[in-house]
């Protein structure tokens, strides 16, 4: 099977197959239903598909050079994608994010057809029961497709360890989800030493693991992996995923508006108590981060705000030091990987994927 371009088209086709089945089963409902059949496939076309790559890299890493039939692990990439489109509509509106790759979120989506259509009632609270209702809904149909792809499987045990890693990270990033919010709001009260605990964790449990892990270890399971091997792809895929959300977090700050899709400083205004902010928090002095914790948060945060906030925490070290965790954590998961005993086809294609995630723009 080929690696890269050729998984994603793989993973493109199945989901589009499974929307064309569900679809019609929602059509047959009523033609009203058809546009949260099309916003479905606006949030499940394109994308850097990250977690089905990993998902597949991990089946590779296990079954080596065998050629054995990839049609469970396409399901089971394609089913992680439709996961993270359904936490991706969810995490907008927990956000009130007005865009999600440059264009609008789903609620957005929904709000605008409320107004378009003269409805009565209030249209942003439209939008936001839609919106809910969708990732609802493409969250079930995850499990459907990942259930379609493991009954392929003839090894039963494989399939049962598969399904219980998809059900563990569904509990570990809703988990995570809440903690990143609980962080938002309770950060005040916890002693200021605990803040880089407290954001490391949500780094670890709403991203690292979500991303990398977890998609290595289904894909692995889906191969028969030994527990030995599952081990060894954890080893290189925490180190990895923490690197992937602290570039992540960067991004949220001092992305490129017209790369990442979102406006500049976006997670400033939206009070994102990320690692870099508890570094930065760390390194100013009290007048400066008393400006910091009165400012982040701020929805209406001026361009000329954002622009301080960004100066501020760039001038303090703060962004310095981050960038060197991104460079540990990247090395401590290629050492994990040089020990790990893969083939070298999959040990390069898992290299690749490291130097993707991390070095992205968007």
């Amino acid at each position: 099977m080929a690696n890269g371009s050729r998984l994603v088209d793989l993973v493109q086709t199945r989901i589009e197959e499974f929307l064309a089945d569900r679809g019609s089963i929602l059509l047959d409902i009523g033609t009203d239903l058809g546009a949260p059949l099309e916003f479905s496939r606006r949030f499940l076309s394109g994308g850097k598909r990250f977690r089905a790559r990993f998902c597949h890299a991990g089946w590779r890493a296990v079954i080596g050079p065998a050629d054995l039939d990839p049609a469970p692990v396409v399901a089971a990439a394609a089913a992680l994608e439709l996961f993270h489109a359904a936490a991706l509509v969810h995490d907008d509106l927990i956000d009130n994010s007005d865009t999600r790759r440059g264009a609008p979120s789903a609620h957005r989506l929904f709000e605008r057809l409320h107004g378009d259509s003269g409805w009565s009632g209030d249209a942003a609270e439209y939008g936001r029961a839609s919106a809910i209702l969708l990732g609802d809904l493409i969250l079930g149909w995850s499990d459907e497709l990942l259930d379609e792809g493991l009954a392929r499987l003839d090894d039963a045990a494989a399939a049962r360890a598969a399904r219980a890693e998809f059900m563990r990270m569904r509990t570990e990033v809703a988990a995570g989800q809440y903690l990143d919010i609980l962080e938002e709001r309770a950060w005040s009260t916890r002693g200021e030493h605990a803040q880089r605990e407290l954001a490391e964790r949500v780094v670890v449990y709403k991203s690292a693991k979500y991303s990398i892990v977890a998609p290595l270890r289904i894909g692995a399971a889906i191969a028969g992996a030994t527990p030995a091997q599952q081990d060894a792809l954890g080893e290189f895929g925490l180190p990895l995923g923490i690197a992937f959300q602290l570039r992540d977090d960067l991004l949220g700050v001092y992305g490129d508006p017209d790369v990442t899709g979102k406006p500049a400083g976006d997670d400033l205004r939206e009070g994102k108590r990320t690692l870099l902010v508890a570094i930065a928090r760390e390194r100013l002095d009290p007048g400066r981060r008393r400006i910091l914790d009165e400012l982040l948060g701020d929805p209406a945060l001026t361009a000329e705000q954002v622009a301080v906030l960004q100066q501020t925490i760039a001038e303090c070290g703060a962004v310095d030091e981050v960038e060197s965790i991104i460079s540990t954590q990247l090395e401590r998961a290629y050492t994990a990987l040089d020990a790990a005993r893969i083939d070298d086809a999959a040990e390069a294609e898992l290299r690749a994927l490291g130097a993707s995630v991390t070095r992205r723009t968007s």
